[in-house]
């Protein structure tokens, strides 16, 4: 089985610098981490190989920073890693995204089983993995939950619906997004970061493409733009008080009715 598992690198602090003329995060040097929900699609990843055989094979889209993240994956047991890269891909929106991927993956190879988190932590949209199947023409499960079995070309999965829980049988070739804590995420091996750490990795730019328009791509390709993205005020005020328990529970008291948080 040829599996494919998307990651992504994300901040690894929610004090990240935006651009004040795009709207989206500068991510050039920025501390980053692979996103936590990532790291469940891997594990599912590796353990469906673990049980039925095949290949985990690990894509990311971002700047060749990125790179880290597939080195992250290798060390857990990911045994080929691709990265989509050029600055015509950056300011994607979630559209622009997963055109995107869904080109790189093309490009990448053939696989039976995509495995995404259902989420990232900084853009929280949760869109990024079912249009990707869309755009490949695959069908798609969101929020699976658990994994069942794999026979005769097709997948059954837990599906962790708003009212109850359906469990999916869905024909490979498909894609998955999966939740936080269907699997215990492994911690990366030494022996095998040491093993992995000058593997080659390939890129992929705009011109490696089949479609090298870049108005498909980046901000140019994104219907929807950022108007305006601002870090929020902080109005923390320090205030001590003195006196005997009493006195500083009147104190309290009047501060607390002064702002109106209390009558």
């Amino acid at each position: 089985m040829e599996i494919l598992v998307c990651i992504k690198q994300v901040p690894g602090s929610n004090k990240v610098e935006v651009d004040p003329v795009t709207g989206v995060l500068k991510r050039d040097g920025a501390d980053s981490k692979m996103n936590p929900y990532d790291l469940y699609a891997l594990e599912v990843g590796l353990e469906l190989k673990e049980q039925y055989g095949g290949r985990v094979s690990v894509l990311t889209m971002g700047p060749p920073q990125a790179k880290a993240v597939l080195y992250e994956a290798f060390a857990m047991g990911a045994d080929e890693g691709a990265l989509i890269t050029d600055r015509k891909f950056g300011g994607a929106d979630v559209l622009a995204t997963s055109y995107t991927l869904s080109q790189g993956i093309k490009k990448f190879g053939t696989f039976d089983l995509i495995l995404c988190g259902l989420q990232t932590t900084d853009g929280d949209t949760a869109q990024v993995g079912p249009e990707v199947s869309e755009t490949l023409g695959i069908p798609c499960v969101c929020n699976v939950s658990a994994i069942g079995a794999v026979k005769a070309g097709a997948i059954t999965v837990m599906m962790d619906m708003p009212e109850d829980i359906e469990e999916v049988k869905v024909s490979f070739p498909c894609l998955l997004t999966v939740q936080k804590d269907i699997m215990q995420p492994r911690l990366p091996s030494y022996k095998l970061k040491k093993a992995t750490e000058k593997r080659g990795i390939q890129m992929f730019t705009l011109q490696d493409m089949d479609d090298t328009d870049e108005h498909h791509y980046g901000l140019n390709g994104s219907p929807t733009q950022v108007q305006r993205i601002f870090p929020p005020t902080s109005d923390k005020v320090q205030q001590t008080l003195e006196g005997t328990n009493a006195e500083m529970a009147d104190q309290l008291y009047r501060i607390l009715r002064k702002k109106k948080f209390m009558a």
